[in-house]
């Protein structure tokens, strides 16, 4: 089941928001971790990629997380690489405006893979980044292992688990899909769960 993404020019167009919220917005989610706790927060959630951008909307509000947007953002191998990026900075612009986050999360770049996929993670990222920046959202990245930790409490969940766990831990009807959407929800999700403790322990040490 693909969600479509926000893509400037492409035939495919995002759901309805009223479509988007029967997915996403109806059934109450778990409560996250203990402690976790906090004033209301839209937290959007990225697994930043060249040719697949995943996203997820998530927000935290009394005590109880709750996804209101997901999806992919997709850009077709065949245009130069500086249209691409400008598709997904537009795009992330677009849900930016349209949702107001008070925090993006970004899944860290991954060592492991090949030096090509590196630098066109990255690349993706930077565009990401520029998008929040000139919004004055703050980014904050985690590690996969980090990410799954918390969502899963194994930071070598496979990706069928992390889905599992991410529908559970949103109420959702279904795992979401594709796996780019399903790892931005969990990247959100471990930021709206980490930042409480980590501005107290800020506070702590200010």
């Amino acid at each position: 089941m693909l969600l479509a993404g926000h893509v400037p020019g492409r035939e495919h167009r995002s759901p309805s928001r009223r479509a988007r919220n029967e997915r996403y917005g109806r059934v109450a989610g778990r409560r996250p971790t203990p402690g976790a706790e906090s004033q209301p927060m839209i937290v959007l959630g990225i697994d930043p990629g060249l040719a697949n951008t995943g996203y997820g909307v998530v927000q935290s509000a009394a005590g109880r997380l709750v996804a209101l947007d997901g999806g992919v953002i997709e850009t077709a191998a065949g245009l130069p690489v500086a249209q691409r990026l400008a598709d997904i900075h537009a795009a992330i612009d677009e849900l930016l405006s349209e949702h107001e986050p008070q925090a993006m999360a970004l899944e860290e770049l991954y060592f492991g893979q090949n030096v090509k996929t590196a630098f066109a993670v990255g690349q993706a990222r930077g565009v990401v980044m520029l998008a929040a920046g000139r919004r004055g959202v703050s980014c904050e990245s985690y590690t996969p292992q980090k990410v799954k930790g918390a969502v899963c409490g194994n930071g070598r969940a496979d990706k069928e688990q992390v889905a599992r766990m991410v529908q559970a831990l949103l109420g959702l009807q279904a795992p979401p899909a594709p796996d780019h959407a399903a790892d931005a929800l969990a990247v959100a999700i471990c930021h709206a769960n980490c930042a409480p403790l980590s501005a107290a322990l800020a506070g702590v040490a200010g």
